[in-house]
C-alpha cells in the first residue's frame, strides 16, 4: 500500500489545481449516489420482515409454503427458483390435531380469513376459534354455531342488527341468513379490519370456499414452553405435509402476503436495475477520470521530460486517486440514502411495500459505494496512465501536442466485438417472440452502448465529419467547429458517451411502457364489446350474472373472477415463471363471445370448460405451446396443473393472457367473488342493484388509470439513469471547455471576436448533442423494435412530444454546458490582459 500512499506530487496537483478534479469528483460522488441508493434497497429486500400482528400470541405458526418452485437442469447445472404465489396457499386444517398433540402445545387452532358481503359492503370473515390468539371477546352473546355469526361493533352497525336477529350474509356458498348469536370486540390481533364476522369453525372452510383447508395454524404454547423445542416438535409430528413452521418475525410474513412481493421488488430494483444502473455509473465515472488523466498530458509529458520515471508517474496518478475518490464517494453517500428513502417511500405509497417494513441503512452498501469509486477511480487512472507513464522523455512533450489518430488496437477489438455481439442479438430479438425477444432486446443496449464508448474517437470523427458536410456552406465559425471536432476526436467521444447513455436508457424504459400501454389500451377497447360493464371493488352480488341475465332485454351477461396464475416460460434450462393475468368466466365461450372480443387465432372458445383453457399468443410462444398441447401452470394458490389448449387468441395484453372457467379457478382464490360482470343488451338502470354500471369505453377509460399509475416504476428508473447520464455529460462538457482556456484565449489573441468563439462553442455542443441523440435513438430502437414485435406483434409507439422532450433536454443542456463555462473561461482571460 506504500506506493500508493498520497506522495508531494499527487497534493500538488489536488491542492494547486483543483478544477482539474473538480468534475472527476462529481462523477464518482454521482455514481456513489446510484450504487448507495441500490444497495440499501436491496439490503432491504434481503432483510426485509414484519413483526406479526395477528399471530403475536402464537408462540408457532404452521403454513404451506407461498412460493411456487420451479426446478431447471439437472446434476451440477440444476437449480431452483421461487415466486411468491399470487394468493394464499392454504394446508390441511386437519393438521391441527397432530401440532395440538406435541408436548408443550396448549392448543392449536386453524385459522379462516374470508370476504363477506353484507349489502354493498364487505366484512372480514373468521373461525371464532381465532379469538383464542386474536384476544377478541364476547361483550354480549353467546359463541357462534352452524348457521350463527358474531359481529362486532360495526359490522352490528352496517347491519342494523342485535343478538338474536337475523343477518343477510354473502360468502363463497352464496347467500344466506345467518343467527346473530352474539356481538364482540375486536382482539388486539383483529387489525386493519373495518368490520369483522366471526363464524362456527366447523363451518369456516367450506363458507371461504375451501372445504378442509386453513390459512394457517396457530399453535399457543403452554406457560413456560420453550418455542424452540416446540417449533422443532410440531416440525416432526407435521412431516411429509408440506407444511411449513414458523416463528419469530417470519410469522409475519405469513399474516400478510405482501412481504413476499416487496422483497422480490426490492431485490428486484436493487440487484437487477441496481446492476445495470451501477454498470453505467461506473462506466461513465471511469470515462470522467480517463479524461482528467488526458488532459494533463503535458503536465506528464513534462514530468517525463525532466526525469520522473513511469513508475513516479502511476504512483502519480493513483495517489490522486485516493485523495479524490473516498472523500467523494462519503460525500455521494448521502443523497444516495436521500434517494433511496424517497424511492422506498414511493413503493409504500403505491401498496408494493406493506407499512410494517422499515428502510434498512447500514455501513455495507456505503462502504461498497465508496469502494466501488475508488476502485474505479484507479483501474481508470491505471489504464489512462499507462502511455504518458511509458512515453520516452525525449517523445513525452511531442506526443502530449498531438493527439493519437487511432485508438489502440485492444479496445479497438472490444468495441468491435460488443457491436458485432449487439448486431447479433438485435438478430436474434428480431427472430425471436414472447419473452424471448425481450430478454434478447436487454442484451442490445448495452453492448451497443459499450461499443459507442470503446469506439468512441473513431465514432466521434465519422459524426464531426458528416457535421462538417452539413456546415460546409456555413460561416467561419461552424467550419473551425467542424475542424476542431475532427483533431480532437477523444474530446469529442468522451462528451458524446454520456448523452449516448441518457438517450439510449432513458427512451428503452420510457417508450418500452409507453408501446406496451399503446397496445394494450387499444386492445381494451376493440376486445371489450359488451355495452355494459358493471364492477364493485368489493366484488359483485354472488348472484349477478343470474340477476343480470334475467333484465329485459339481455342477451348475454358473463362474469369474470380476475386473478393470475404462474406459468413456466422460456426455452431449455433458461426458464422461469411468469405471471400471466387470468380471468375466470362464469359463462361458456359461445357467451363469452357476445361480450368479449379476444381476436382468437386458432381453436375455438367453445371447448373452453374444466381442464380447457385459451391463452394468448404471446404467451403460447413463450412457452412453446400451441392448441392441443398440455400449458403446465401454477394456479393462484400454487395448485399444479396442465389444461390442455383449446384456443389461441390476440388480445391477451389488453384484457387477460389465460382464460379458463370460472369453477376451476374460484377453489383457489382467497375472494370468489366476480370482479367485473359484461352484458350485452338490457338497460343500465336496470343493472345499477349490482354495482356501477359504466359502458366499454368508460371502462377501458378506467383500466387505462390504472395501469398509468403503474407507469412510474419505469419513468423513476428512467429518471435516475438519464438523470445521472445528463450530469455526467453536463460535467463532461464543462470539463473539456475549462481546459481550452488557452486555446480560446489564443483566438482571441488572434482576432477572434468574443461573440466568434462563443458562436464556435454552440456550435461544437450542437454537434455532441446532436450526434448523441442520433447515436442514443438508434440504440433505443434496435432495442425496442424486435422487443415490441415479440411482446405485442406491433411497431414501438413513440409519443412525438416526449421524444421531442428528451432531445430538446439534450440539446439544452449541452449548449448550456458548453456557454456557461466557455464565459467564465474568456472573462477570465480578458481580466489577464488588463
Amino acid at each position: 500500500m506504500r506506493s500508493f500512499a498520497p506522495n508531494g506530487l499527487a497534493r500538488a496537483a489536488v491542492r494547486f489545481k483543483p478544477a482539474a478534479f473538480a468534475g472527476t469528483f462529481v462523477a464518482l460522488m454521482m455514481a456513489a449516489l446510484i450504487v448507495s441508493a441500490c444497495g440499501i434497497l436491496l439490503e432491504t429486500g434481503a432483510r426485509a420482515s414484519v413483526p406479526p400482528e395477528r399471530y403475536a400470541n402464537a408462540s408457532v405458526v404452521v403454513a404451506a409454503d407461498q412460493y411456487a418452485r420451479l426446478v431447471t437442469g439437472s446434476g451440477d447445472s440444476r437449480s431452483e427458483s421461487a415466486d411468491p404465489l399470487p394468493d394464499t396457499a392454504r394446508v390441511d386444517a386437519a393438521l391441527a390435531d397432530k401440532a395440538a398433540r406435541v408436548p408443550g402445545a396448549e392448543a392449536a387452532v386453524p385459522d379462516f380469513t374470508f370476504p363477506v358481503r353484507q349489502g354493498h359492503g364487505v366484512l372480514t370473515g373468521h373461525g371464532w376459534g381465532s379469538h383464542a390468539f386474536t384476544g377478541a371477546a364476547l361483550t354480549s352473546g353467546a359463541a357462534p354455531r352452524t348457521g350463527e355469526v358474531v359481529l362486532d361493533a360495526a359490522a352490528a352497525r352496517a347491519a342494523k342488527a342485535g343478538v338474536g336477529d337475523t343477518v343477510t350474509l354473502e360468502t363463497a356458498t352464496g347467500r344466506a341468513g345467518f343467527r346473530v348469536s352474539g356481538l364482540a370486540r375486536d382482539g388486539s390481533g383483529d387489525v386493519a379490519e373495518d368490520a369483522t364476522a366471526w363464524f362456527a369453525d366447523a363451518r369456516s372452510p367450506a363458507l371461504a370456499g375451501h372445504p378442509g383447508k386453513a390459512d394457517a395454524i396457530a399453535v399457543l404454547a403452554e406457560d413456560g414452553a420453550d418455542t424452540d423445542a416446540l417449533a422443532a416438535g410440531v416440525k416432526n409430528a407435521l412431516t411429509g405435509s408440506g407444511a411449513k413452521v414458523h416463528t419469530g418475525d417470519d410469522r409475519g410474513a405469513v399474516e400478510d402476503r405482501g412481504l413476499g412481493y416487496a422483497k422480490e421488488t426490492l431485490t428486484g430494483l436493487g440487484g437487477s436495475f441496481g446492476g445495470i444502473a451501477a454498470v453505467v455509473a461506473v462506466f461513465t465515472a471511469s470515462g470522467t477520470v480517463a479524461l482528467s488523466v488526458a488532459q494533463r498530458a503535458r503536465e506528464f509529458a513534462l514530468l517525463r521530460a525532466v526525469g520522473a520515471t513511469p513508475r513516479q508517474i502511476r504512483r502519480a496518478v493513483a495517489a490522486e486517486a485516493l485523495l479524490v475518490a473516498p472523500l467523494a464517494g462519503l460525500v455521494g453517500c448521502l443523497p444516495g440514502i436521500g434517494l433511496a428513502h424517497w424511492w422506498f417511500g414511493q413503493l409504500k405509497d403505491r401498496g408494493a411495500v406493506p407499512d410494517a417494513v422499515d428502510l434498512h441503512v447500514s455501513w455495507i452498501p456505503l462502504v461498497v459505494a465508496v469502494g466501488t469509486g475508488l476502485l474505479t477511480a484507479l483501474a481508470a487512472g491505471w489504464a489512462a496512465g499507462r502511455r504518458p507513464s511509458k512515453t520516452k522523455p525525449g517523445q513525452a512533450l511531442t506526443e502530449a501536442s498531438v493527439e493519437r489518430l487511432r485508438p489502440g488496437v485492444t479496445r479497438t477489438v472490444l468495441g468491435l466485438g460488443a457491436l458485432v455481439g449487439g448486431g447479433f442479438l438485435t438478430v436474434l430479438a428480431a427472430r425471436s417472440a414472447g419473452d424471448d425477444a425481450a430478454n434478447a432486446a436487454l442484451g442490445v443496449v448495452m453492448l451497443f452502448m459499450l461499443a459507442v464508448a470503446l469506439l468512441g474517437p473513431l465514432v466521434a470523427r465519422l459524426c464531426a465529419a458528416l457535421f462538417g458536410l452539413a456546415l460546409s456552406g456555413g460561416d467561419a465559425t461552424a467550419w473551425l467547429a467542424a475542424a476542431n471536432s475532427r483533431t480532437n476526436a477523444r474530446r469529442l467521444a468522451s462528451a458524446i458517451t454520456p448523452i449516448v447513455l441518457a438517450m439510449a436508457f432513458a427512451s428503452t424504459l420510457v417508450f418500452m411502457h409507453t408501446s406496451e400501454s399503446h397496445v394494450a389500451a387499444q386492445q381494451l377497447r376493440a376486445g371489450v364489446t359488451a355495452d355494459h360493464v358493471v364492477t364493485d371493488p368489493a366484488g359483485l352480488p354472488a348472484d349477478a350474472v343470474g340477476r343480470a341475465a334475467r333484465a329485459p332485454g339481455v342477451e348475454a351477461a358473463v362474469g369474470l373472477l380476475d386473478t393470475q396464475v404462474l406459468v413456466p416460460v422460456g426455452s431449455g434450462g433458461d426458464r422461469w415463471l411468469a405471471g400471466s393475468a387470468t380471468q375466470g368466466i362464469s359463462g361458456s365461450g359461445e357467451q363469452l363471445a357476445k361480450v368479449e372480443d379476444l381476436d382468437v387465432r386458432s381453436g375455438s372458445l367453445d371447448r373452453v370448460g374444466k381442464g380447457r383453457v385459451a391463452i394468448d399468443k404471446t404467451l403460447a410462444a413463450s412457452a412453446e405451446v400451441e392448441v392441443g398441447d398440455k400449458l403446465p401452470m401454477y394456479l393462484p394458490d400454487g395448485t399444479r396443473t396442465s389444461p390442455e389448449v383449446v384456443a389461441v387468441y390476440g388480445r391477451g395484453l389488453g384484457l387477460a393472457a389465460v382464460t379458463m372457467d370460472r369453477a376451476s379457478l374460484a377453489p383457489h382464490v382467497t375472494s370468489g367473488f366476480d370482479s367485473t360482470l359484461l352484458v350485452r343488451g338490457g338497460d343500465a338502470k336496470a343493472l345499477t342493484p349490482l354495482g356501477k354500471v359504466t359502458d366499454a369505453s368508460g371502462y377501458a377509460v378506467e383500466q387505462d388509470t390504472d395501469r398509468e399509475l403503474n407507469a412510474w416504476a419505469n419513468y423513476t428508473m428512467a429518471g435516475v439513469l438519464g438523470g445521472f447520464a445528463a450530469v455526467a455529460a453536463v460535467n463532461t462538457l464543462v470539463m473539456t471547455v475549462l481546459d481550452r482556456r488557452r486555446e480560446l484565449g489564443m483566438l482571441r489573441l488572434v482576432g477572434s471576436t468574443r461573440r466568434q468563439v462563443m458562436r464556435m462553442l454552440r456550435w461544437e455542443g450542437l454537434l455532441v448533442a446532436v450526434a448523441g441523440i442520433v447515436l442514443g435513438t438508434a440504440i433505443a430502437a434496435a432495442t425496442l423494435i424486435p422487443m415490441m414485435r415479440g411482446l405485442t406483434d406491433e411497431a414501438p409507439y413513440v409519443p412525438p412530444l416526449v421524444y421531442a422532450a428528451f432531445a430538446g433536454g439534450a440539446v439544452g443542456l449541452g449548449l448550456l454546458a458548453v456557454t456557461l463555462p466557455a464565459r467564465v473561461a474568456l472573462r477570465r482571460r480578458g481580466a489577464e490582459r488588463h
